[in-house]
């Protein structure tokens, strides 16, 4: 791509993640960085898993973006009675003429360009399994045959870390398919007041459609284009490996709270959320303050921990931190030395 394009394309593409971000403004109070990270998981082309308390406008984030995208929007509830079926869709019978039957496939909610998977944690393993092939492969298959999702297909799921009474727990190759997993933390006090305003007075501004399904899939096909140096890739790959308790490079809470690293797919996350960043900031490469930004939301789903963790009640954001001090960044005629 020439330079003049290329510097117009950042160009268009900050200017819509800005309208983007400007429109779910409209009706979400604050939670900036939630709304960065929702739209950075859109368009590096994952799916988000969002933890929350009751309250804090988890549902009506999702419903906002797909608004302001324009895009098809499916909910589903989970609930301990869900079937796969009921998430994908079934072979029903149809009579299309006198004596003659047939099967035709019903498709379920899944089918949606953004589908809201609320309480993902109160369905069985086997109903949140359905969602493995869709996240993964972008299809389904049913009865032998597979069935190809509308595109773009973003899958964010939303649980609630407080009343664990009649859940379960999603296992982790699951989680390993969500690209971040993000925190909605409670809102400050101006905030609230500024809630209050807008929910117990006369209607407020609505989000409006400021992007189109072409645009989206243009956006995210402009993500894989944009450069990454190898000492910023070494740089990732040494963070990733450094999770593990057993590579030389893991910090002390790593060796002593961590039973297993993150995968592969943590790098990915972390590479492809970092070129979002850089195009959302004007820039057409990645850098390392790119990266550290994307490791909190690309790892704390990824570590797994040990019992000693579990029972100390380790919070692996601070892992996160120290696994980010623990690498230094390193200039590119050395890092590859390392």
């Amino acid at each position: 791509m020439p330079q003049e394009d290329a510097q117009e394309a950042v160009e268009r593409f900050r200017g819509n993640i800005r309208k983007l971000k400007d429109e779910i403004h409209k009706e979400i109070v604050g939670q900036d960085a939630l709304i960065q990270q929702v739209s950075t998981c859109l368009l590096a082309g994952g799916h988000a898993l969002i933890e929350g308390a009751p309250g804090l406008g988890k549902t009506l984030l999702v419903r906002t973006l797909s608004r302001a995208l324009n895009l098809t929007f499916s909910r589903i509830q989970f609930t301990p009675d869900l079937m796969p079926a009921d998430i994908l869709g079934t072979n029903i019978v149809v009579e299309e003429e006198p004596g003659k039957r047939t099967f035709r496939f019903q498709e379920g909610p899944v089918f949606g360009n953004v589908l809201l998977a609320d309480e993902i944690n109160r369905a069985t393993p086997k109903t949140q399994s359905a969602l493995l092939e869709a996240m993964q492969e972008g299809s389904v298959t049913i009865s032998g045959t597979s069935y190809a999702l509308p595109h773009p297909f973003f899958v964010l799921a939303t649980q609630n870390p407080i009343e664990m009474e009649g859940t379960y727990p999603l296992p982790e190759a699951q989680l390993d398919r969500f690209l971040f997993k993000l925190d909605v933390l409670s809102p400050s006090v101006d905030a609230m007041i500024d809630i209050l305003d807008r929910t117990t007075g006369a209607a407020g501004a609505s989000a409006s459609p400021v992007l189109d399904r072409e645009e989206v899939l243009s956006m995210r096909a402009m993500v894989p284009e944009v450069p990454v140096a190898s000492h910023v890739k070494r740089f990732v790959a040494r963070l990733v490996a450094a999770s593990h308790p057993t590579s030389p490079d893991a910090p002390e809470s790593v060796r002593r709270f961590v039973r297993f690293g993150a995968s592969p797919r943590a790098a990915q996350a972390v590479v492809l959320a970092g070129k979002v960043l850089a195009l959302a900031e004007g820039r057409f490469h990645v850098s390392f303050e790119d990266v550290r930004a994307m490791l909190g939301p690309a790892l704390r789903h990824r570590l797994i921990l040990n019992f000693e963790g579990e029972a100390e009640g380790v919070n692996p954001d601070d892992i996160v931190k120290d696994l980010a001090g623990a690498i230094p960044e390193l200039p590119e005629d050395v890092s590859s030395l390392v």
